[in-house]
């Protein structure tokens, strides 16, 4: 039986002044039926009984710690000296429709300047495509190649939901099937005051953000998508977000090697630009992989060198993984015991000051917000693998709207990796004094999903002109 705006008042209000957070309902006396019945919303999306445990965590100095035992480096294994057998069974595995692509894109463009979804940001260097049309090209190129049909889960969020279907409505999916794309929101977690008190961002809306794309392994269970996936045949779950424009959506070298070594969890990597690149560290402790972040690695093991003078903690992560399905639902299996880490942030986060109502902008950061990393699912994972990359073919994040991993680098590494393509298939590419390509370049993955398809396309010989923008499809 549905209840009535009063019975879930009564409901919520008992459950929230158990736990000393009674004051969300400090102006529901002036608020509209419709004002009141979205404040109920906010509100049924928190799990009252964790919060708690969560405020307990806010207020405390650390929601992680380092493991007790040593950090060691982990074992990385080369991409290039995975062998024709195991990449066969990754093809063999897309063939067959077992791996589905899995794209966390909650994100707003909002550092970019960009008022949207971050996955609509325009940002291949020529036709301007935004994120969400290269990925769609990706996974068809890839079904094209292979005779598959690849279902596509979106991770939305409450802030971008809406925005996202109606994107992709617009543009008739980008060529792709509408059920060949399945769209669901994370969950959310609330903001807290420095005394552990939820903010208000409004009188009748609480501060709620993603609660991280940690997250999206129990949003994947609680939305039903495991057991869509489950019901499509799906055993193997290929996680990317949605700000790197150079992802291998469906990679199946990395598919092989995740079949061949019978893990649950497996992970790309790359040498790290620099001591204190701000990327994740993979790293052993006791016998299990992990992921350390930049700001907890210490600083003599960032700088530690081997012998030979190489980097001792060399494997940055880059937010790639290859899941199996079996993994996540034994995670899930029950959702109310299910919880990866928690990590805090301080920021400045607009909020209704409860005594005079007003709304206050913060000068300095005054609330505290937790979010999980599904990285840290990595010490529960039975024999996890991680594959060495390359950052030049695969991953040019773009987070900010200048300097690193920007607009304009993302738009660079993209010009950069058509053109050593093109040199691979046997063309010319001017370039300047420095060895930069002279021209811009763009590949649709319609037409090669890397350099050793695009040899295969025995493209007509064409030349580039210095200073030109060029495309091909």
């Amino acid at each position: 039986m549905t209840q009535t705006v009063d019975q879930r008042d009564q409901a919520l209000r008992g459950a929230f002044k158990a736990v000393n957070q009674e004051h969300v309902f400090a102006f529901w006396r002036e608020l509209k039926p419709s004002q009141r019945r979205q404040l109920l919303d906010d509100l049924s999306c928190i799990n009252v009984k964790a919060l708690p445990e969560l405020v307990r965590l806010a207020m405390t100095g650390q929601t992680t710690a380092l493991p007790n035992a040593a950090l060691l480096p982990v074992q990385v294994i080369p991409r290039e000296s995975v062998g024709t057998e195991v990449v066969a069974r990754g093809r063999s595995l897309l063939e067959a429709g077992k791996v589905a692509a899995f794209t966390v894109a909650g994100g707003q463009g909002t550092r970019l300047g960009f008022d949207g979804p971050k996955g609509a940001f325009p940002i291949s260097p020529v036709r301007n495509k935004p994120l969400f049309q290269i990925f769609a090209e990706g996974i068809l190129a890839t079904d094209r190649r292979y005779g598959c049909r690849t279902q596509w889960y979106i991770m939305t969020s409450p802030a971008n939901d809406a925005e996202t279907r109606q994107f992709f409505r617009e543009h008739s999916h980008f060529g792709m099937e509408a059920g060949q794309v399945t769209f669901f929101q994370q969950g959310v977690m609330p903001a807290f005051d420095q005394d552990g008190r939820i903010l208000l961002d409004e009188k009748h809306r609480l501060t709620l953000a993603p609660d991280g794309h940690g997250g999206s392994l129990l949003a994947l269970a609680r939305t039903g998508m495991l057991a869509d996936m489950a019901e499509r045949g799906v055993e193997y779950i290929s996680y990317f977000q949605v700000d790197n424009p150079l992802v291998m959506c469906l990679d199946p070298v990395f598919i092989g090697l995740h079949a061949a070594h019978k893990t649950e969890m497996s992970s790309k990597a790359l040498p790290k630009a620099d001591d204190l690149e701000r990327v994740g560290n993979f790293a052993m402790a006791g016998g299990r992989q992990m992921v350390i972040e930049y700001s907890d690695l210490p600083d003599e093991l960032a700088h530690a060198r081997n012998p030979d003078g190489s980097r001792k903690f060399d494997a940055g992560n880059i937010a790639i993984h290859l899941l199996s399905r079996s993994f996540v639902e034994r995670l899930t299996a029950d959702p109310a015991s299910f919880a990866l880490p928690w990590h805090k942030a301080r920021k400045k986060v607009p909020y209704v000051d409860l005594t005079s109502g007003r709304r206050i902008e913060p000068a300095e950061p005054n609330a505290i917000k937790l979010e999980s990393f599904v990285f840290d699912a990595l010490p529960l994972a039975k024999h996890p693998v991680v594959m060495g990359t390359s950052r030049a073919e695969e991953f040019s994040p773009v987070k900010n709207a200048t300097g690193v991993d920007s607009v304009d680098t993302a738009r660079r590494d993209t010009s950069r990796r058509a053109a050593r393509w093109l040199e691979v298939a046997g063309f010319k590419v001017p370039r300047n004094a420095a060895g930069e390509p002279d021209a811009v370049f763009e590949i649709s993955p319609l037409l090669a999903l890397d350099a050793e398809q695009l040899g295969e396309r025995n493209l007509p010989r064409r030349t580039f002109e210095r200073g030109t923008k060029n495309y091909l499809e």
